[in-house]
Order: C-alpha cells, then structure tokens, then sequence
C-alpha cells in the first residue's frame, strides 16, 4: 500500500532538495534495504546509518519510504526538455555561473574552465582537473599534455574540434594537486549533466581519477583498462592521461590499443600497419 508523506516532512524534503538544486545537484540515487521501512521501528529506524549529513534546516527530515518519488518533488534541470546541446550546454555554463560551490574559488583558480568541443560530438574525453595552462586559456587540455592528446585525437583520423573534451572539474587546484573528493562530488554533478546534453557514444576517461570518480570503483589502471563499462546509456574506456605518457613516453603504445578499442567500438577504421 503507498505510503503519504506528513505534509511538514514532505516540506521539509522538498525544502532539501531546492537546496542541492542551488548547488547545482540535480541526480539523486536512493541506497536499496533488506527492509522496507513499515517493517523497521522509529526507535530502531532513527539509529539507522544515515544516509547523508544532516543539516538543521532538515533534522527533522525521516527516511522516505520507497513508495514516493523523492526526485519529482525537486525542480528539474534548467536545460530539461532542450534537444539543441549547443542551447542545453550553455545553460548548463549559465547555471554553473562563476562558481564558488566548493573551496577552489578561493584558492588561487583564475577562471573557470567548462569544456570545448563539438556539442553533437559521438566521442568525449573526460580528464582530472585543469593545469595551469588550461586556468589561464579557459579551455581543457591546451598545454604539453593537451598537445599530445591532440596527436592521440589525429592518430585516431579526426581532429580535436571533432570529439569533446571536459574534466571531472573546472577549477585548477592549488599546485596541480590531485583534486579532493569533496570538489569532485560538488562538480563533477555539471559533468554529468554535459555528458546528457552531448550524448556521446563513447567516452574515454583520462587517468585514474577520473575513472575512479566516474565509475566510483577503487581500482588501478591496470584494472581498469581493457575493458567497457556501461556508464549513463554509453560506454565507457579507460587510458592513461597524458600528463602520465609524458612522464613515461613507454606507455603509450598500451594508450595506442586503448584508443584502437574504442575506434572499433565507433565502427571508425583503423590505420593500416606500416
């Protein structure tokens, strides 16, 4: 039997996610239970793991029961409903505004850096976070390690303007140290978004990092690559970053069959053996 909401507490939800809504959070994943929620007791339910931090504005707030549906109660996308990625993107990039969700805004990052590329494009490389090059051009991948993944692209048979290329954030931290976890998962949200309004067929993650973040798997490179993973209605590659083959140029032979793999995957064709 569906379950109703008390009106105050369905508020109170409602209240919450406008909030994530304002942080630019927009995707919402409820964690699955052996019970249902009629079968635990209050006492034993307000005990229960939590399932995220509480603030005061929602301590109130009980565990919603599986019946309702949390995500209609928010406000959708700005973009929902925009077919055109060009149009869909830059509403994207205007909600996105200049950013000050997370600690980086205040760290020394110039601008923010989006992403470029070909809105419609059928494939997307997705790295770390932008370098200082990238901070001070405003676009990903344009210092040493964006050359080489221009050659990577033109080994491929097309060129940069073809494919789209983004991180999994947009501001540069401090020393181009590896991003924190908590600026990941307060970005990464318009990343997500992107690759909706693209619609790629394939993407191919930069690096460890990216691939940790995007598919929340705790695994190294050797793992992770060789294989396709099913990621938000595409599929999903695995090479090394550039910033990596520049600091060990033998590798990039095994970065070679990853990008082969994907070619076949696309029905593009392959170059000839010399």
């Amino acid at each position: 039997m569906p379950v109703t909401l008390d009106p105050q507490l369905k508020q109170a939800l409602a209240e919450r996610l406008r909030y994530y809504n304002q942080l630019g959070i927009y995707d919402f994943y409820r964690r699955e239970t052996g019970a249902s929620i009629e079968d635990v007791p209050m006492e034993q339910a307000s005990q229960a793991e939590p399932q995220e931090e509480m603030t005061p504005r929602s301590a109130s707030a009980k565990p919603l029961p599986p019946q309702e549906d949390l995500p209609s109660m928010a406000n959708p996308k700005p973009e929902a409903g925009v077919t055109d990625p060009v149009k869909a993107l830059k509403i994207i990039r205007e909600d996105l505004g200049d950013c000050t969700r997370c600690v980086l805004h205040k760290q020394g990052r110039k601008q923010i850096v989006f992403g470029v590329g070909n809105p419609s494009a059928e494939l997307m490389f997705i790295g770390e976070a932008p370098g200082a090059d990238e901070d001070i051009q405003g676009e990903p991948f344009v210092g040493r390690a964006g050359h080489l993944l221009n050659n990577m692209i033109k080994a491929m048979g097309i060129s940069r303007e073809d494919v789209y290329i983004a991180n999994i954030i947009k501001c540069r931290p401090p020393n181009n140290r590896t991003p924190e976890r908590d600026e990941c998962e307060t970005c990464s949200p318009f990343l997500m978004r992107q690759i909706a309004a693209i619609k790629p067929k394939v993407i191919v993650a930069l690096g460890s990092v990216a691939a940790k973040t995007l598919l929340a798997i705790n695994a190294p490179m050797s793992e992770f690559r060789g294989r396709w993973y099913d990621f938000r209605g595409t599929r999903l590659a695995v090479t090394y970053h550039p910033a990596f083959l520049l600091r060990d140029p033998r590798q990039k032979k095994e970065a070679w069959k990853d990008l082969q793999m994907v070619m076949k995957e696309l029905g593009w064709k392959l170059p000839q053996a010399t």
